[in-house]
């Protein structure tokens, strides 16, 4: 189907603003770029109201503590999700995505931690995997105190759903449920929607690889099948049920499928779901288009019906 109208609005203006693409400036350039985009785009009361946002700390890194609001009062144990951000290894922090952990605490109904991990180029490869994992396992021991069941949950949307697929695999038998949005898998890999979704859709293929490029940066012996950063080429037997969301027009669109398609085929239960006519990024677009933001409730309602089991 065509491009979502408000979407494609969204890119006509940002093609139209004039700034240089990503990938010719430097990281500092494109972190100050993104936080524009997200943390300065909304106004205070397009903030959604959770019950309480604690600012913690988390195997040594800076955290937030999302509990959601509980419109049937209840008050009992909830599942807790470990969220890490997108951002291709390079951008993001937890102010860019503080909205979509608001969103997840609401929808999925538990509790949410989100951690600020090292980034690339001053930290490259492998400082977010071990950042990931380290949260990961602290998360995993402190349940009791944060959402009070034993449930654990990990979701994260670009670089962060690479992340998370990471921490699934390194944790075997601990997460009950993982949320892959248009999920990075297998950086070395070629996909049709590659080619089809170069350019023109928000995230583009000169992008990717500069993202990928910081991110190796100095990293010798690189090997095209490592699952720390391409999860694909991981073993997946065993693996939680997930959800894997895609998007129409995204260069990623592909990977994430054959991602779902691999969990699948080693026997894990995935609830693949593409949302036609949008673009790589429809996480941070809700507050533009009413198809990004249905969206979102749609793949964190799916979700939620993992982690409530």
């Amino acid at each position: 189907m065509p491009v979502d109208p408000a979407t494609q609005a969204l890119l006509d203006f940002v093609d139209q603003a004039g700034y240089p693409p990503m990938h010719e400036g430097t990281p500092e350039d494109a972190r100050k770029g993104f936080r524009a985009m997200t943390c300065d785009a909304g106004q205070p009361d397009q903030v959604v109201a959770v019950e309480s946002v604690e600012e913690t700390e988390v195997a040594g890194m800076a955290a937030r503590v999302y509990r959601p609001a509980r419109p049937d009062g209840g008050t009992g144990p909830l599942p807790t999700v470990l969220h890490l951000h997108g951002g291709g290894f390079v951008i993001g922090d937890l102010d860019t995505h503080d909205q979509t952990c608001r969103r997840l605490a609401n929808d999925a109904q538990a509790v949410v931690v989100a951690v600020d991990y090292r980034l690339a180029p001053e930290h490259p490869f492998p400082a977010a995997v071990d950042d990931a994992v380290a949260a990961a396992e602290w998360v995993s021991a402190h349940l009791g105190e944060l959402g009070g069941s034993d449930v654990l949950g990990v979701a994260g949307d670009s670089a962060g759903g690479n992340l998370a697929a990471v921490v699934a695999q390194a944790l075997p038998g601990r997460v009950a449920a993982q949320l892959l949005t248009y999920p990075a898998v297998d950086m070395f890999g070629s996909y049709q929607s590659r080619v089809d979704n170069r350019e023109g859709y928000f995230l583009d293929m000169p992008t990717m690889e500069w993202f990928a490029g910081r991110y190796l940066e100095g990293v010798a012996d690189v090997q095209a099948d490592d699952p720390r950063h391409s999860p694909l080429h991981g073993a997946l037997e065993g693996q939680p049920p997930a959800v894997v969301a895609t998007a129409e027009y995204d260069p990623l669109r592909d990977e994430g499928e054959a991602y779902a398609a691999a969990l699948a085929g080693a026997g894990t239960e995935v609830d693949v779901v593409r949302y036609d006519g949008l673009v790589h990024g429809f996480v941070d677009m809700g507050l533009w288009s009413p198809a990004a933001a249905d969206a979102v409730a749609d793949m964190n309602r799916r979700f939620r019906a993992l982690l409530h089991r």
